[in-house]
């Protein structure tokens, strides 16, 4: 899971990445506010966690212009305004969760695996033979467990994560590999050994476009 966090407080949110990824959870961590004008891909990102009270800009008016671009990706605020007017506005704005400072590490790690859940519907999914447990990060085929590198879990949790829809090979290297110079080969090449574990005709090509998990 990789989830953008949006904290000026350079201890708490030192702290709070160094957490989450023991945990198994990658975070990009923006003190700057302004920088995240220099993102144009969201979709790398599972959950945005996001500061009220920031140096540059406002986060209400960031979660405003994230809704109105069309960014789709729960949005957790993370903050010391406890004001139920606070709140009203936060969701009213399209937030999908509240927390307030102070709190427990432990409660925000729970809160961000919950929004990231919503998305897929199910944490276990059954493909023909092919068990996918999103959770545990497993895959069995006929009850035998099948190992997977992590850019092969990456782009498999990618594909699971928008199952019937066309995924662009451009949002794949965007996901998978950011800012790595890497070309369309290596996406053939993973799509190729999921190919190998999957049902047949589980991921269909559509040529200069991407890929689609029936």
């Amino acid at each position: 899971m990789k989830i953008l966090m949006i904290e000026d407080d350079p201890l708490l949110g030192e702290s709070l990445k160094e957490y989450l990824e023991e945990n198994g959870i990658y975070v990009e961590l923006i003190q700057d506010d302004r920088s995240i004008q220099d993102i144009y891909n969201f979709d790398y990102y599972d959950v945005i966690v996001l500061d009220l009270i920031l140096k540059y800009n406002k986060g209400e008016n960031i979660l405003k212009n994230l809704r109105l671009k069309n960014i789709d990706i729960p949005i957790l605020i993370l903050t010391a305004k406890s004001n139920i007017k606070d709140k009203e506005i936060c969701f009213s704005l399209g937030a999908d969760d509240y927390l307030t400072k102070p709190f427990d590490p432990k409660e925000l790690l729970l809160r961000i695996k919950a929004l990231s859940n919503r998305r897929h519907v199910e944490n276990i999914i059954k493909i023909n033979d092919v068990e996918i447990n999103l959770i545990k990060e497993t895959v069995f085929k006929n009850g035998k467990e099948v190992k997977l590198s992590k850019t092969a879990w990456d782009l498999l949790y990618l594909l699971l994560k928008n199952r019937g829809a066309i995924v662009s090979t451009e949002k794949i290297l965007n996901y998978v590999w950011g800012d790595k110079p890497v070309g369309n080969e290596i996406v053939r090449a993973y799509i190729k050994e999921l190919r190998k574990i999957l049902p047949k005709d589980a991921i269909k090509t559509y040529k200069g476009r991407g890929y689609k998990l029936e």
